[in-house]
Order: structure tokens, then C-alpha cells, then sequence
């Protein structure tokens, strides 16, 4: 039996386009997540991740283009998809006047899939009490307690926007320990948007980069490992780098040295510039590569794929 691509695919979005107040905000997003993966989003604020996000939980309607979640369209039909989807974000928004055990209450009835063992086993694992005030719980408590009621009813696709923003480290890390037993666990989808690039780096198998509105580039982390370098060159201080191009770009400066994010492809010579000498290499980290990505001035495909197969 053929497969279609519904079922393939968690989310697929396709050319959509949002203004606000005649300023465009998404311009021409094209995306697709896998099924059973975790897809990073990572870009500067006000690049238009909420803004993609609150498309596909159904809050904002495509004005041109198409979302689909699950195969389905949320604008359409939110109260079906928002059963199938868990959704967190950095907002302190739960009622505080509830207990946690109110709040695990309430949300059992609207999920049919709610898992009563699971929910209890999330509690014990953030440690949060039935009886708690949601009011009486640290941020980092509530952003606990908020996980746990978007993933207790096993979500087919998980969508965290900013959720460690603002939290200590223990409260990020069960964050991230919940994500990662979400997909090894079941085999569900996750869409992880944060400006921590180290967590997104760690938990994600393929990372799109939003920048005004258009996705950059996307790219799995071994990829970035294997197919890029970081190369440092010594020049004298009147020396000026070539613009970037679509193999070296992201020069970056201090005192006499210059770096340079280097793709290397089918290619692996390594670029010679007249006066500069190659001191150094190294790898990239998801932090330079973001950074080099965001500052490039040549106008290159904003569909750029370093990766193969990347979605």
C-alpha cells in the first residue's frame, strides 16, 4: 500500500505569507517536518517564529499559501488538530487559581488520549504535588506543570515555542529530558523553537533557520559536523575578505585574524586568498553557523539545503 504524504508528514507548509499592518512577517515559508523527528526553529526576535507557530496551532490564518498539521488544515478544523497536538510556550499563562491536580483534571477531559499512569509518572518526575497552588509554584514549576499537561495525552506532534526561556538550568534540563522520552518513547513529532542554540543542537535531528520571515537554510547537526569547517587566516589590517558566497561566508574579525564558515561539499580544496595566511581550522558550532548565516550579504537561494535530505 502506497503511502501518501499526509501521513508521512506532521506538518507541511507551504509559500505561506502573513502581514501585519502592511509589513510582512512570513514571506513565502516553505517547511516540512517528518513524522517521529524533532525539527529546531531558531532565529533572532521578531523573525516570525510565534508568528509560524500560531499557524499551525490554528490561532492565525494562512492569507496566502497552505498549513497543513496531522493532514489537516488548523484554521479549519482547530478543535480536531489541537487534540492531536501538545503546545507550550514561554508565556506564564496557566490559571493560577487552580491546584495542579485541577489543572490535570481539567485537561483529561478535553484529551481522549490522556494517559492517567503517564501523567502521574511527570509529576513524580518534576516533582509537583496535586495539592499545590499553581500561584504558590516558581516559574520554573509552572513551566513544569505546563509540560505536563501538553504531553500527558501523547501528543501526535509536540510544539514547544520558547519553552525554557527565562528558566533555570534544572528546569530546562527536565524540560529537555521530557522531549527526548516524548520521541524515543513514541515516535512522536516535535517542534523545538528556541534562541538556546546549545539545547536545540542537542535534541533536534534537523534545525531551520527564520530570518525575516523566510527560512535561511535547514541542516541536521552531523551534517554541519561533517560538511563545514571553520577557518581562521592571518592578514595584514588593511586586508578586506571577498563577499561571501554560498561556500565561505560569515567572515568575522578580531585584531589581525579573520574566520570564515567554509561548506565544503564535493569540493574540499581549501580557498586561497592573496595575502592572508590559513593559521587554523576547526569545527562550527550551531552558534556560528546562526551567526554567520544571519549576517551574510550575498543573495543566495533562501531554500538552501547543506543537508541531504534535510526537510
Amino acid at each position: 500500500m502506497t503511502v501518501s504524504s499526509d501521513d508521512k508528514l506532521a506538518v507541511e507548509v507551504t509559500d505561506l505569507k502573513r502581514s501585519f499592518h502592511g509589513k510582512l512577517a512570513l514571506n513565502g515559508i516553505d517547511l516540512k517536518i517528518p513524522r517521529g523527528t524533532i525539527q529546531g526553529l531558531v532565529g533572532l526576535n521578531g523573525a516570525g517564529k510565534t508568528t509560524l507557530i500560531r499557524h499551525l496551532i490554528g490561532s492565525l490564518k494562512a492569507e496566502k499559501g497552505q498549513v497543513k498539521v496531522l493532514g489537516q488544515n488548523p484554521a479549519q478544523d482547530p478543535e480536531s488538530v489541537l487534540k492531536q497536538v501538545g503546545y507550550m510556550t514561554e508565556e506564564d499563562s496557566l490559571p493560577k487559581w487552580m491546584r495542579v491536580g485541577e489543572l490535570i483534571d481539567f485537561c483529561r477531559v478535553i484529551y481522549p488520549t490522556w494517559d492517567d499512569s503517564y501523567a502521574k509518572e511527570l509529576a513524580e518526575m518534576f516533582s509537583l504535588s496535586r495539592q499545590t497552588k499553581l500561584k504558590g509554584l516558581s516559574k520554573g514549576q509552572r513551566a513544569r506543570a505546563g509540560l505536563l499537561v501538553a504531553i500527558a495525552h501523547r501528543p501526535l506532534l509536540l510544539v514547544l515555542d520558547e519553552p525554557s526561556s527565562g528558566l533555570d538550568p534544572i528546569a530546562r534540563s527536565d524540560i529537555l529530558e521530557a522531549v527526548i522520552r516524548t520521541i524515543s518513547d513514541d515516535g512522536r513529532t516535535v517542534l523545538f523553537s528556541s534562541h538556546l542554540l546549545d539545547e536545540v543542537d542537542r535534541v533536534c535531528d534537523h534545525i531551520s533557520l527564520l530570518h525575516d520571515g523566510k527560512i535561511l537554510a535547514t541542516l541536521r547537526p552531523e551534517d554541519r559536523d561533517n560538511q563545514m569547517q571553520e577557518l581562521t587566516y592571518q592578514a595584514a589590517l588593511s586586508w578586506q575578505p571577498p563577499i561571501d558566497t554560498d561556500r565561505c561566508f560569515g567572515w568575522r574579525r578580531s585584531g589581525l585574524e579573520w574566520s570564515v564558515v567554509l561548506v565544503q561539499r564535493d569540493d574540499t580544496s581549501t580557498p586561497i586568498f592573496p595575502e592572508a595566511t590559513l593559521i587554523e581550522r576547526g569545527p562550527v558550532s550551531l552558534q556560528r553557523w546562526f551567526e554567520a548565516r544571519v549576517s551574510r550579504k550575498s543573495s543566495i537561494s533562501v531554500h538552501e539545503s547543506v543537508a541531504n535530505g534535510a526537510s
